[in-house]
């Protein structure tokens, strides 16, 4: 039964506008810091199309945070299925290459660098695990059916109007802090001069969500994750493995103009993928649009985008719902220290800073694989001749070297750093490759603290819990008695662990290794800072260069 707040509350420290995944992210990990939050959602929760389905390391690791990795992995595709991209002129025709990804999905064997395989799980099966565990959250409210249509700032936050569409009545309420969720579509993004245009439009694409049962037993291809058609008129479609079992999706390209579902001969689409009749059953056909946006500012005073709201990209890659998982999580903690009081006034405003070159990185990235789709003379490619082979044989090289940049993203989803980041403070190493497809383990400071298996059986990432944590690692690291006194002054949590593990120490170079909330390194190094209360104060966001900037110009969000 889905959790219902009786009343609204008068006034609450976080209003978060959207239920979708990266809305129910956001109220997790302020779960998790037990702050009060109200989510908001125009809809019922119901899912009948399918949205974001590949889940990388990254996420899965946020997922183990809460708790919720081995339901997501339940209810996600099975873990014997295949994470395959195949490339073919139709199902019953010519393969023209494959990628395989042992690493991703099932599997017994540990990886290196994350406690986390990737795994695939629709927001048809996602965002019920989501609900489910927000909804067990005592600080947590979330109000279906419930539009959010106007805001003001005030000094001390915001004041939200607010109308329930089942009975139609409207209400006010204060908030400390908004942030917006929404995918763009709320009153929020647009009142802060932030919304998606049409020169951000890549093109129009339609999707076919349909039904049939054991598909790769009617044909010689066998299982995989993603499948692309590639015909005389080049590539034009590609298939997904909704749930592994029966559902499946298929997605036109698409074209330079909007297109009317009712227009799409979905039979015909269905026949030319499988290269001749399947039973099947459509259940239903949805257009949408592929877009390259990034929000020029992610804040203003009190009111912040995430997600959708923030940034659009092409799903080739799979970059959109995980770099809004790291939105979120990267503004929880700082939202959850505003409010507990010990966040610096620089701290909120390093949410932008340090968020919005990955959505840059990742929206340009995914841009040019949709790109990457066009590919050379492919008029000859079905033919049963020579010349068919040949060209069949070069473009599978090419598609082989081209779109394992698309779909092996490790370095994407674990290499992102916060480079230049106000609240990390620099040691003059070099950084590691940022590269799309590899990802080198680093305790540098902006990075992603590295991971690795404990004797306990447990993972570093498991030991990053509310608050910092310092790592001291092997026998002669220094006492942490002066940066716990910092802290303690300053009302900033913070643990500590002594961890004897040469792998980790190498991997982490530095005795001492001060990791944030969200399990990146804003420190490290040999010895005890001279000043240890100044260290505690940078990364909690008090610095001087930065006050002129500590706030953007308010204007009422009423629209």
């Amino acid at each position: 039964m889905i959790k219902q707040a009786r009343q609204f509350p008068n006034r609450i420290p976080v209003l978060i506008v959207g239920a979708g995944p990266v809305g129910m992210a956001l109220a997790a990990e302020l779960g998790r810091w037990r702050i009060d939050c109200l989510v908001v959602d125009m809809t019922d929760g119901t899912i009948d199309h399918p949205r974001a389905s590949a889940l990388n390391s990254r996420t899965m690791e946020f997922c183990r945070r809460w708790g919720i990795a081995d339901e997501v992995r339940a209810v996600g595709t099975p873990p014997e299925f295949p994470h395959t991209a195949l490339y073919v002129t139709s199902l019953a025709g010519w393969e023209i290459a494959r990628i395989e990804r042992p690493n991703h999905g099932g599997g017994s064997t540990p990886l290196p660098h994350t406690p986390e395989r990737p795994q695939r799980c629709n927001q048809i099966w996602f965002n019920p695990v989501l609900r489910r565990h927000i909804d067990g959250l005592e600080s947590v409210t979330v109000r279906d059916r419930c539009r959010f249509d106007s805001f003001v700032e005030t000094d001390d936050g915001v004041t939200a109007s607010l109308t329930g569409l089942d009975d139609d009545t409207s209400v006010e309420i204060d908030a400390d802090y908004l942030v917006a969720c929404c995918s763009g579509r709320s009153a929020a993004p647009g009142a802060l001069g932030q919304r998606a245009g049409d020169d951000s439009v890549l093109d129009h694409s339609v999707n076919i969500f349909f039904r049939i049962e054991n598909l790769w037993t009617l044909h010689d291809k066998g299982k995989a994750a993603l499948t692309f058609f590639i015909g005389h008129d080049g590539m034009w479609g590609g298939l997904t493995a909704q749930d592994g079992r029966t559902l499946w999706r298929i997605t036109l390209h698409g074209t330079e103009r909007d297109v009317d579902p009712k227009y799409i001969d979905a039979d015909a689409v269905l026949r030319r993928a499988f290269g001749g009749l399947f039973g099947y059953e459509i259940l239903n056909v949805v257009a949408w649009t592929r877009r390259e946006w990034v929000a020029d500012s992610y804040w203003r005073g009190r009111v912040f985008l995430a997600g959708d709201a923030a940034h659009q990209n092409s799903p080739t890659g799979g970059f959109g719902l995980n770099t809004g998982m790291g939105d979120a999580v990267d503004l929880g903690w700082k939202l959850a220290a505003a409010v507990q009081g010990w966040a610096g006034d620089g701290l909120l405003i390093s949410y932008e800073t340090e968020r919005r070159p990955v959505a840059l990185r990742n929206v340009a990235e995914a841009a040019a694989n949709f790109q990457r789709y066009t590919l050379p003379d492919t008029s000859a490619i079905e033919d049963d001749s020579g010349a068919g082979a040949l060209v069949r044989k070069e473009i599978g090289e090419a598609l082989r070297h081209t779109q394992s940049r698309m779909v092996l993203s490790d370095g994407i989803a674990l290499g992102y750093r916060y480079e230049g980041s106000p609240v990390c403070i620099a040691d003059g190493r070099q950084a590691p490759n940022d590269e799309t497809s590899h990802y080198t383990p680093s305790a540098r400071p902006g990075g992603r603290a590295p991971h690795a298996w404990l004797d306990d059986g447990t993972s570093t990432l498991d030991h990053f819990t509310t608050g910092f944590t310092l790592l001291r690692l092997g026998r002669g690291a220094p006492a942490a008695d002066p940066m716990v006194a910092a802290a303690r002054a300053r009302g900033v949590p913070l643990r500590v662990e002594s961890i004897e593990n040469p792998g980790l120490e190498a991997l982490c170079e530095r005795r001492l290794v001060l990791v944030r909330p969200d399990g990146h390194v804003a420190w490290r190094g040999d010895q005890m800072p001279e000043n240890a209360l100044a260290l505690i104060d940078r990364v909690r966001g008090v610095f001087e260069e930065n006050r002129e900037n500590l706030a953007k110009p308010r204007r009422a969000g009423i629209l």
